[in-house]
């Protein structure tokens, strides 16, 4: 491990921590930036503008950046509550691909959505698992689709 991954690895652990203990963060909305938090089974895409940390991430088991990651702090009430508006969408944007009951049409769509929101070099950085736990599917899946995408 080179000096910038484990410099990497303590921040993401720090952000980890504060993240159980409740404290509340908001992803940048003025950047293409976010965070994938791993849970026990799944995980959850913050994107920008979306609220981290609470009620909500108390069962987090690891997170990744997404881009150039900023998280700022909520000012107010109404700042708060405009975030927790936005985690809500992006879950349910998540939720929507989910629906699709074919696991290789939901691995599609969730890297095409990630290329649209950031940029091919930014996903192709991003782990099949990471994709997988998003929507449902196995690692080998999201491979699977990528190696098409290739062709």
């Amino acid at each position: 491990m080179n000096e910038q991954n484990i410099d990497n690895k303590f921040q993401i652990n720090q952000l980890l921590s504060r993240l159980k203990a409740k404290e509340l963060l908001i992803v940048n909305p003025r950047r293409k930036n976010g965070l994938i938090v791993y849970k026990k089974y799944h995980a959850e895409f913050a994107g920008p503008g979306a609220i981290v940390g609470g009620q909500f991430d108390l069962d987090a088991t690891d997170i990744l950046d997404v881009g150039n990651v900023s998280l700022i702090s909520p000012k107010n009430s109404q700042e708060r509550k405009q975030a927790y508006k936005m985690r809500r969408q992006w879950v349910r944007l998540t939720k929507q691909i989910t629906d699709n009951p074919k696991p290789t049409e939901r691995a599609q769509v969730i890297l095409n959505q990630f290329e649209h929101w950031f940029d091919v070099e930014t996903v192709s950085d991003l782990p099949d698992e990471a994709f997988a736990l998003l929507v449902g599917v196995l690692p080998q899946t999201i491979r699977k689709v990528r190696n098409i995408e290739l062709l």
